[in-house]
């Protein structure tokens, strides 16, 4: 990884490994074969006064033995496969790339805002961390202060994923990937809902509650809606 500073803006770059097989544990080695290009600029544009904007600018380009799902979709309507299979192809290298942006904003009154967005090509089967093509998100927390607890912070978020058309139809027919597929799809965008409360307990540990609902998870709608709440912990030393 490399960094470069400057007053109101910064860029990095990273070189990544990328698994052998999707989301697994083990990477290859080999930069011929498998490698990841990571970039992202930094602004920090004044768009409100005393009120810090940070803005980032990502975008990605892997290279690893994936899958292309119109290929496997065609397979399977020749009868070459039993269902479309991702995994049903030569050994070789292709690429996957995508751009996100990222803008935070401090606010007035001790309120803090967000807006993401992220896109990838969606022709290539996802490869690591999760399977999602397209994705927005907003959301603002706000300190307590108001109740005397200056470094605690309630929040809301509104997140909403999608996935490509090809990627729609390989799991429609029944294809998997490593997240998803279940035989069908009747496609809907997985829309989330979060909100968390997070608290200062003592020195540098905080304890936080959360709970999201998720219509259309794994972008079916004939799943869910789903309520999952969850407890996080931090520890600072």
């Amino acid at each position: 990884m490399a960094e470069y500073h400057d007053r109101n803006w910064a860029f990095r770059f990273a070189e990544s490994l990328m698994p052998k097989v999707a989301n697994g544990p083990d990477l290859d080695w080999n930069l011929r074969r498998a490698r990841a290009e990571n970039f992202e600029l930094e602004l920090h544009p004044q768009l409100m006064a005393h009120h810090p904007t940070n803005v980032r600018l990502l975008s990605f380009v892997n290279h690893a033995d994936m899958g292309v799902y119109r290929q496997a979709i065609d397979d399977f309507r020749e009868g070459k496969t039993p269902r479309p299979e991702i995994l049903s192809h030569p050994v070789r290298t292709t690429i996957k790339y995508g751009f996100g942006a990222n803008l935070e904003q401090e606010l007035p009154h001790h309120w803090r805002g967000f807006v993401r967005w992220g896109w990838n090509e969606g022709q290539h089967e996802s490869y690591a961390y999760t399977e999602v093509d397209q994705t927005a998100e907003l959301g603002a927390d706000l300190t307590g202060r108001a109740w005397r607890r200056n470094q605690d912070r309630v929040g809301g978020v509104f997140a909403s994923n999608g996935i490509s058309a090809d990627h729609q139809r390989y799991l429609a027919l029944g294809g998997t990937g490593f997240l998803l597929g279940d035989g069908a799809l009747r496609y809907g965008r997985e829309n989330i809902v979060e909100s968390y409360y997070n608290a200062h307990v003592w020195r540098g540990f905080f304890a936080g509650l959360d709970v999201q609902h998720i219509n259309h998870p794994g972008y079916n709608r004939d799943r869910g809606p789903v309520l999952a709440p969850g407890v996080r912990a931090h520890l600072e030393f």
